[in-house]
């Protein structure tokens, strides 16, 4: 129970916090936390050639993450966070999904094999095995930092056009400050 004369100090505290947030994402910073990417501070660009996208997944993959709690309250049109993913392939590649993994151009990518089920011993179903090549105005996002990343190797293609924002490292656990 929470003294009240502590009441109106801590309500201070939060709002500042919340604040602090709302000024990171306004001001086009983005904190990861998640294993997806290394954890740190990354920032937004209007460089599309950036590797690095925040996205909005599309349905049914937006509520199966949000109601599994793969994505925390956000921004998305469903009410949860966007994710960040690694851009692996564009346009014109070709992408193979296998139970070994995704390859891109014939490269497999680390960490990328579907798991059958996700931390929490619930099944996943993973992209139709198959090979693939990247359609105008899509994009397959993977993350080889974790194998247990939600992404392409689960929902398949993204459209370019749910994306929010290319992103760029600013201060991550692999880049540290100088």
């Amino acid at each position: 129970m929470i003294r009240r004369g502590l009441l109106a100090p801590l309500s201070s505290v939060i709002a500042v916090v919340a604040d602090v947030f709302a000024a990171f994402h306004f001001g086009g910073l983005r904190i990861n936390a998640s294993a997806s990417l290394p954890i740190g501070l990354y920032r937004t660009t209007s460089d599309v050639t950036a590797r690095l996208v925040e996205f909005c997944p599309s349905e049914p993959y937006a509520s199966l993450s949000a109601d599994r709690a793969y994505r925390g309250t956000g921004v998305c049109p469903d009410g949860a966070e966007p994710l960040m993913k690694p851009t692996v392939a564009t346009e014109g590649d070709a992408v193979e999904v296998s139970q070994a993994g995704v390859e891109v151009n014939g490269r497999l990518l680390p960490n990328s094999a579907p798991l059958r089920r996700d931390a929490k011993g619930r099944p996943l179903q993973h992209w139709p095995f198959g090979r693939y090549r990247v359609l105008p105005g899509t994009a397959w996002v993977i993350s080889s930092f974790n194998r247990r990343s939600f992404d392409s190797r689960y929902f398949g293609p993204i459209s370019t056009a749910s994306v929010r924002h290319h992103l760029q490292p600013l201060f991550t656990e692999e880049t540290p400050l100088h």
